[in-house]
């Protein structure tokens, strides 16, 4: 990111957690720190369909480590996903190595943004009493998964709005594109992959991880790039 962009990201970002904001300050905040990396994104795809050195389709691996590493694969895969990259998993010892698959800047952002999350997810896993008579790890995950579902879905529409924004009919056509980029180097690196099976949760604490992911500041506090390779990564509490 830019300097001058890094610098409104990480304003907005303070200003979000101040304990002195209202919910609905702290909100807002926040809206417009992901709609700034959001507009990044569409910026640097509409610059890189000038010009394809500028941001050249790439991949890193990032470790997922236990207690909880399905759930922060899957929380890594709602954050890769709307921001147009890919991300294959594979078992690495008691965790997981996610290969992540994307054009640079989206790498980037994915980085920064599941960094900060993991965080915020275990944060608010700390803050959030297990209901009695309710197995922790069943709940954990719920709520993990809540939190990410919400975390998609919120990634998407500011997605969805910076490209609406931008007002140009090549628009779609250059994110559709890149898409495609990605979904084929994919295809080259993994011929046979086949998707993963729908988990079932027992635990009830979905909804109380929705309502997190709701409050998640979809930004990191230091959003800059990272050189590629493995990035060993914690989470929530045990």
């Amino acid at each position: 990111m830019s300097e001058a962009m890094l610098s409104k990201v990480r304003k907005l970002l303070a200003q979000a957690e101040d304990p002195a904001c209202t919910p609905a300050e702290s909100a807002a905040f926040t809206a417009k720190a992901t709609e700034l990396i959001a507009r990044y994104g569409v910026d640097r795809a509409l610059l890189a369909a000038r010009d394809p050195t500028t941001d050249p389709v790439g991949d890193r691996v990032v470790d997922v480590v236990a207690p909880y590493a399905r759930d922060k694969a899957g929380l890594l895969a709602a954050v890769a996903d709307p921001l147009r990259c890919r991300c294959v998993r594979r078992p690495a010892g008691s965790g997981f190595a996610l290969h992540l698959f994307g054009f640079a800047s989206d790498l980037e952002r994915v980085d920064l943004l599941f960094t900060s999350l993991l965080v915020q997810a275990a944060h608010g896993l700390a803050g959030t009493a297990v209901p009695p008579g309710e197995q922790p790890a069943a709940f954990r995950r719920s709520w993990l998964a809540g939190f990410a579902r919400v975390v998609a879905e919120r990634l998407r529409a500011a997605e969805a709005g910076a490209a609406v924004e931008r007002d140009a009919p090549s628009v779609a056509l250059v994110l559709a594109d890149r898409s495609d980029r990605v979904a084929r180097r994919v295809a080259e690196v993994y011929p046979r992959l086949r998707t993963a099976p729908t988990r079932r949760l027992a635990g009830s604490g979905f909804g109380a991880g929705a309502a997190a992911g709701h409050r998640a500041d979809l930004g990191g506090p230091d959003p800059v790039g990272r050189p590629t390779g493995r990035t060993p990564l914690r989470g929530p509490p045990r």
